[in-house]
């Protein structure tokens, strides 16, 4: 059954004090719709089924109901938590970090394709994490492989779970799932919800309390318009509307493949700062797209449903669909990026003549009356295009090299002799890292920064 938000606060639940700490570090104090739901029952050990927004505060919700059930002093897997993508996972993997902050010797292992085997192995061999996070081709693969034991799973959950299924994972899902104990609590999550989450949820649920939560609570107020326009017209009208709105930060939606590429051509042409990102790119690929848009250096990201999961962007200025979505689910998924942090999102949607019957099911869905307006595509080129405000440079070392976000600042004032106001969201990974330079002062700070040393050392460096 659906459930009606209650208004409680983090405090009025019966969380461990150890949880109440990383509540406490992460500012929460009034539970989102989502959580005030789903919380108390989770809490109490009932399996539950959410149709949840990105951005509703699932995570949460989620993750002190499966931390709540830990025991740090076992050494064993007692939960685990199933994600579409890496990027997710990952993102899934920091916040479980920072809300089990009170628990002593607790292991959180994230484990996904496109990293490398061998580390985590090596890291399962050590002694296994209490709390594993991944996704299902590689969590199959580590089973497989002996290296993963699930028999100890107290907690299974299933995150955005329709994308899963998109992405043709049901088989190893089933596999998985199978090497878990019966008597677990599962919890399903899930922006849609189409048959096959139905009927995934009957095989794995018991007795779940259903969970529905719209975008609409979770959400700012999102101004949403409608541009009937032909085929072959849209490129110019998404430019033209670029230009009128001028948003940031911008995502647009293609629902195929070879569609994004041919926007992002179209959209260089026309002078805005693209990138496509699609399921077919290699991770590498991916997370340096993804990493541009999130710092600022590209502002409009065409991308296809899937490759956009794990998209972590606060506020972000705008979503297109370059092409009505076939489910209204969908629709309401995409312009739910959007909206966020208390401010007013915007949704523009192009919409060929055989799309019509999509807006209308939309509408329907939504019960919200569409507004359609008119708009000219761009003829020729476009005048006054702002390119994107940053620039990303590329250090070939990371943690590896004890390299630091402090020392890349203090390369950067120091010998390249850059104002600290031109410098913008550094990211470190293990071998490689990421800084975004102001756009005016990108090539001298690469220049300075090739001539001279970070830490003492000379790295290679690229813009990229």
């Amino acid at each position: 059954m659906t459930q009606t938000a209650p208004d409680l606060s983090f405090a009025s639940l019966p969380l461990p004090p150890a949880l109440l700490q990383g509540v406490d570090a992460l500012g929460y104090q009034q539970l989102t719709p989502v959580q005030a739901q789903a919380l108390p029952a989770i809490l109490d050990g009932r399996d539950v089924i959410a149709q949840a927004p990105t951005g509703s505060g699932k995570t949460a919700a989620f993750g002190l109901g499966l931390l709540s059930r830990i025991e740090p002093a076992r050494i064993q897997t007692q939960a685990l938590v199933l994600c579409p993508t890496r990027e997710l996972a990952d993102q899934v993997g920091r916040q479980l970090r920072k809300l089990a902050l009170g628990i002593p010797n607790l292991k959180v292992s994230v484990l996904c394709g496109g990293m490398a085997l061998g580390p985590q192995l090596a890291s399962l061999e050590t002694h296994d994490p209490q709390v594993v996070v991944g996704t299902p081709g590689r969590l199959q693969e580590l089973l497989r492989r002996k290296a993963l034991h699930l028999r100890g799973v107290r907690t299974l959950v299933l995150d955005e779970a329709d994308r899963m299924l998109d992405m043709g994972f049901e088989e190893p899902i089933r596999e998985i799932v199978g090497k878990t104990p019966k008597e677990r609590q599962s919890l399903l999550f899930s922006a849609t919800f189409p048959d096959a989450i139905r009927t995934l949820a009957n095989a794995m649920l018991r007795d779940p309390l259903e969970v529905t939560v719209g975008a609409a609570e979770s959400q700012a107020p999102i101004q949403q318009f409608f541009y009937e326009v032909e085929p072959a017209r849209k490129t110019p009208l998404l430019a033209a509307l670029l230009l009128e709105f001028r948003p940031e930060s911008c995502v647009v939606f293609c629902n195929m493949r070879r569609d994004t590429e041919e926007v992002v051509t179209s959209l260089e042409h026309y002078g805005f700062t693209a990138l496509a990102l699609h399921g077919d790119m290699e991770q590498r690929d991916r997370d340096e797209i993804l990493l541009r848009f999130a710092n600022r250096s590209c502002s409009v990201l065409v991308a296809s449903d899937v490759a956009a999961r794990g998209l972590d962007v606060d506020d972000l200025a705008a979503v297109v669909n370059y092409e009505l979505p076939t489910d209204a689910d969908t629709y309401v998924h995409r312009i739910g990026r959007t909206g966020r942090a208390g401010k007013t999102g915007l949704a523009l949607s192009l919409c060929a003549p055989r799309e019509v019957a999509r807006a209308k099911a939309i509408e329907e869905h939504t019960g919200i009356q569409l507004e359609w307006r008119r708009a000219t595509p761009l003829a020729g080129k476009a005048a006054g295009v702002k390119p994107a405000a940053m620039v990303t440079l590329r250090i070939d070392a990371g943690r590896t090299d004890k390299l630091r976000p402090g020392d890349i600042v203090g390369a950067l004032t120091g010998d390249a002799g850059l104002p600290v106001a031109a410098i913008g969201k550094i990211d470190v990974f293990a071998t490689r890292s990421y800084v975004a330079i102001a756009r005016d002062k990108a090539a001298a700070a690469l220049t300075r920064l090739r001539e001279g040393k970070i830490k003492g050392r000379r790295f290679r460096i690229n813009r990229i």
